[in-house]
């Protein structure tokens, strides 16, 4: 991994701010593996599945679903090829998450952190499909509900 610039420091602060070891999430990224690191500070995590994120924006092509997540959500979002998409969402939303179509990963939970410049798309590994901008920089989880409750009412193929 290059030297980081100061904004790419801090983000990497901050995405690591939840571990205890934040040499060891490093060490991962060095090694092109995704840090495993804990969500519900500084960020929950909202699991969405693949097929609704992909009904949402219309395509399943990445370059499209990304510009749709980047101008929808506006904020970091990592795509888990062939399964889901994890949007980073404010602490706290886990316990107001009222959705079936997601889960929200909060307190106490795991999730799999590629390294702030991974952001070309792969067969297996994370990457950001929606790169993290600025530290504390997150998706509203109202908007990430609406998204997808479209995605939901476009594979349902109904119009509301």
């Amino acid at each position: 991994m290059p030297t980081p610039t100061a904004i790419e420091s801090a983000i990497i602060r901050w995405l690591t701010s939840s571990s205890q070891a934040p040499a060891v999430a490093h060490e991962a990224w060095q090694d092109g593996r995704p840090a495993m690191l804990r969500t519900g500070n500084p960020y929950d995590a909202v699991r969405m599945p693949l097929t609704l994120v992909h009904a949402a924006a219309g395509s399943r092509a990445p370059d499209v679903v990304a510009g749709v997540l980047a101008e929808v959500l506006d904020g970091p979002v990592i795509c888990q090829p062939g399964t889901w998409y994890y949007a980073l969402v404010p602490p706290g939303t886990c316990e107001t998450w009222r959705s079936a179509t997601a889960l929200v990963r909060g307190p106490g939970a795991w999730l799999g952190i590629p390294r702030p410049d991974r952001t070309e798309p792969a067969p297996v590994t994370p990457y950001w499909a929606v790169p993290v901008e600025q530290a504390g920089k997150l998706c509203s989880a109202a908007a990430v509900a609406e998204l997808l409750r479209v995605g939901r009412t476009r594979l349902e193929g109904t119009v509301r």
